[in-house]
C-alpha cells in the first residue's frame, strides 16, 4: 500500500531528528536530478592529447580554437553580434564573470539557453529537472543548502550508478567532493539550471508541509498509549524511550520543525468539541496550520509535558515548562504552557529563537534622527530609559539591542527578568521567583550592592520596584526597563498613578520610547496601490503623502498570500529636556503633556507610521490598526 503524504514528511522528520542527534542539528534535505559521461572511466588518449595541445603546440601548427558557449549561442541565433560584442566589453572590466554570465545579466539570453549551449560545448547531456519525477532517495543524498549553494543535485541512483546534475560540470573539485560525500564510484554528469534546482527543492519542501489526513499516523495508536497520563512519574523516562518510534512523537517533532521553518513565534494547540486545531503565530497574526484528529490531543499534550519535564498526570491545573532543542544547527528554546479548558488542555509553545533578538538598533526601523538621539541617551551614565507598549510589541528586543550598544567588557551589566527568555553573554541575568520572595524589588535591591553600572529591569510593576529604580538612577546608575502604556506621554501619568512623586520622575527619567510592530509589505509581490476611499485620500494628502504613491502586497507563495512578510517597528521618542521636566513637576494631564511634546518636535506613533507608508515599508491599514489607541 502506498505511503500517504503525511507518512512521507514524518519519515523525513525522523531523518532530520536523527541528523540532529548525530551532527548537532536538524538539517532539511532537498532534491535535484541529472545524467552524463562516466567520470570513473580512464581518460582516452585522444582526449589527453587534445588537452595538451590546448596548452602547447609546435611552431607552425597552431591548436584549433576551442568552441565557447557564446559561439554556440551565436550559431543558433540566440544572440546577435552586437550583443556579443557588448557583453565582451563588459566582461573585460569584470574578469570574475564569463561572457555568458554577462549576457544573462543583460537579459539577452536565458539561463536554460546558456546551459544547453554549455552541454554542447562539453559534449554532455542537458536535463530539465522535473520535481514530480525526482526520487526521494536521490534528493536526500546531498544537503539542501549544499545543492543550492554549489549548484548540483543527484538526479538518479540506480544499482550503484549515480546520475549527477551540475550547473558547472567543469568544476572537478566539486565533483571530487560529491564523490566523497555519497561514496560513488560510477558517476555520470548532466548539465542543469540553477533555477531548476532551486525550484525543485522548493517544490519538494512545499509538498512536505502538506498532508492533513492523519489516519495513517494514528492507525497504530491504541487507547492504552493515550493513557500514559495515568503513569507514575518514575516511569515517564522509560515510557518516552519505549515510544521513540511513535507517530505522536514524530508529529510533535514535525510541528516544532515546521513552525520554526515558517518563522512562527508561537504554536497553539486548541482542543474543540470534535476537532483539534493547530495554529501558528507568524508576524503577529495567527494562521491555522492543520487539523489533526481530536483523538490525538491527549497524546500530543502528554508528549509535550514529557519533553518539558511537567507532570503528565495533572490535567486540572496550569503548568509551565521549558524545552531546549537544536534546530538547523542552532539552539532554540521552547516555552510550554498548558491550561485546562472545557474540551481538554490547551497548549501553547513559545519559540525563543536567539536570532530574533540579535539585532542592532539600526535594524529595528528607527529613522536616522531618532536613532542618533537614542544612541546619545544610551551613552548617558545615569537615568532611566523606559520602553513602553502592549505585550508583543517588541520591547524586550529593543532593550537587548540597547544593551548591545554598551561596552560589556568595561561595564557591569545586570538584568532582572521574569522569565529569562534569551541569554546574553555579556550580562549577569537574574531570574525572578515570586514564590520564594525573589521579586523584582528584592533582586534590584540586591543588585545595587553588586557595583552595577547598567541595570535592565524586565518590567516596572509596582510602587516598590519603581521607587528602587528611581533611587538607582539618582545614585549614578543607568536603568532600562519597560512599562505598559499606550504612548510615551502617558508614561508619566502611569508612574504617578503607581506612586512615584512627580519631582522624582522629573529628576530621574531621561527618555521614554513607545513602540508598536506592524507587518512589512512582502518585497516579492510589492506593487503600487491607489486607495479609492475619498476620505482616506484626503487624509493622506493633508499628511503630505501622495495617495497614488502608496504600496501594498499583492499576495504570493512567499508570504502565504497575505501581502506581508516580516515586521517593522513604529516609534515615538520622548526626551525630557528642561521644559518637559518643569512641566512634569506640575503633574500635568496626558493631553496637555502630549500637546507640548508635539510642539517641541516629538513625532507620534502614527506620524512615524505614515513616514514608513511613504517609504513603502508598510500599509496605511497596518498603521491605523496599530496606532488606534495612540493618536
Amino acid at each position: 500500500m502506498a505511503k500517504s503524504k503525511v507518512d512521507q514528511w514524518l519519515a523525513e522528520m525522523e531523518h532530520d531528528v536523527a541528523a540532529a542527534e548525530s551532527a548537532g542539528g536538524i538539517s532539511s534535505t532537498g532534491v535535484v536530478p541529472l545524467p552524463a559521461e562516466d567520470l570513473g572511466a580512464p581518460v582516452p588518449a585522444s582526449t589527453a592529447g587534445d588537452a595538451l595541445a590546448a596548452l602547447w603546440a609546435p611552431e607552425g601548427k597552431a591548436a584549433a580554437p576551442k568552441k565557447t558557449v557564446e559561439d554556440v549561442l551565436l550559431a543558433e541565433g540566440l544572440i546577435d553580434a552586437a550583443k556579443h560584442g557588448q557583453a565582451r566589453a563588459v566582461q573585460t572590466t569584470s574578469r570574475s564573470k564569463s561572457v555568458a554570465q554577462v549576457l544573462m545579466e543583460m537579459g539577452a539570453v536565458g539561463e536554460e539557453d546558456v546551459q544547453r549551449a554549455l552541454a554542447k560545448v562539453l559534449n554532455l547531456p542537458y536535463e530539465a529537472i522535473d520535481a514530480k519525477k525526482l526520487e526521494r532517495r536521490a534528493l536526500e543524498a546531498l544537503p539542501t543548502e549544499f545543492m543550492k549553494g554549489r549548484g548540483c543535485c543527484v538526479l538518479r541512483m540506480d544499482e550503484g550508478k549515480v546520475t549527477l546534475g551540475m550547473v558547472d560540470p567543469a568544476n572537478v573539485f566539486l565533483l571530487d567532493e560529491i564523490r566523497r560525500r555519497i561514496n560513488a564510484r560510477n558517476m555520470k554528469v548532466a548539465v542543469v539550471c540553477q533555477a531548476h534546482i532551486n525550484a525543485a527543492i522548493e517544490a519538494v519542501n512545499a509538498a512536505n508541509t502538506e498532508g492533513e489526513k492523519f489516519d495513517e499516523i494514528i492507525k497504530d495508536i491504541g487507547e492504552e498509549e493515550i493513557e500514559i497520563v495515568e503513569e507514575e512519574k518514575e516511569e515517564v523516562t522509560d515510557l518516552a524511550r519505549a515510544s521513540g518510534e511513535s507517530p505522536v512523537i514524530r508529529l510533535v517533532n514535525f510541528l516544532i520543525f515546521d513552525a520554526i521553518k515558517q518563522g512562527a513565534s508561537d504554536i497553539h494547540l486548541e482542543p474543540h468539541e470534535k476537532r483539534l486545531v493547530v495554529r501558528y503565530r507568524i508576524d503577529g497574526v495567527l494562521f491555522e496550520a492543520m487539523n489533526p484528529p481530536h483523538q490525538m490531543h491527549a497524546a500530543v499534550v502528554s508528549r509535550l509535558k514529557i519533553m518539558s519535564n511537567l507532570d503528565i498526570s495533572e490535567r486540572r491545573l496550569p503548568q509551565d515548562g521549558r524545552i531546549r532543542t537544536m534546530v538547523h544547527g542552532r539552539h532554540v528554546d521552547l516555552r510550554v504552557s498548558t491550561v485546562p479548558t472545557q474540551y481538554g488542555e490547551k497548549a501553547v509553545i513559545r519559540i525563543l529563537d536567539n536570532r530574533s533578538i540579535m539585532l542592532g538598533l539600526e535594524q529595528l526601523g528607527f529613522s536616522e534622527d531618532m536613532l542618533t538621539i537614542l544612541h546619545k541617551q544610551i551613552e548617558r551614565p545615569n537615568g532611566i530609559i523606559l520602553v513602553t507598549g502592549p505585550t508583543g510589541s517588541g520591547k524586550t528586543t529593543t532593550l537587548y539591542s540597547c544593551l548591545r550598544c554598551l561596552d560589556g567588557a568595561k561595564l557591569n551589566v545586570s538584568t532582572v527578568e521574569d522569565p529569562v527568555e534569551y541569554h546574553l553573554g555579556f550580562a549577569n541575568q537574574i531570574q525572578v521567583h515570586d514564590r520564594i520572595g525573589m521579586t523584582f524589588a528584592a533582586a534590584l535591591r540586591a543588585l545595587l550592592r553588586q557595583d552595577p553600572d547598567v541595570i535592565m529591569l524586565g518590567e516596572i510593576r509596582d510602587q516598590e520596584t519603581a521607587h528602587i529604580a528611581v533611587q538607582a538612577a539618582l545614585t549614578g546608575h543607568l536603568v532600562l526597563s519597560t512599562l505598559h502604556t499606550n504612548d510615551a506621554p502617558s508614561t508619566v501619568t502611569r508612574l504617578i498613578n503607581i506612586g512615584v512623586e512627580p519631582y522624582l520622575i522629573s529628576a530621574s527619567v531621561n527618555t521614554v520610547l513607545a513602540q508598536r510592530l506592524v507587518r512589512r509589505i512582502c518585497p516579492e509581490c510589492k506593487e503600487l496601490s491607489s486607495p479609492q476611499d475619498g476620505e482616506l485620500r484626503e487624509f493622506l494628502t493633508t499628511r503630505g503623502l501622495n495617495p497614488d504613491k502608496v504600496y501594498k502586497g499583492r499576495g504570493c507563495e512567499r508570504c502565504r498570500n497575505t501581502g506581508y512578510k516580516g515586521r517593522v517597528g513604529l516609534y515615538e521618542l520622548l526626551v525630557l529636556d528642561d521644559v518637559a521636566r518643569d512641566l512634569v513637576v506640575r503633574s500635568p494631564n496626558v493631553t496637555e503633556l502630549r500637546r507640548i511634546c508635539k510642539e517641541r518636535g516629538m513625532i507620534s506613533l502614527r506620524e512615524d507610521g505614515l513616514q514608513k507608508v511613504a517609504s513603502g515599508l508598510t500599509t496605511v491599514e497596518e498603521v491605523f490598526a496599530a496606532t488606534e489607541s495612540a493618536m
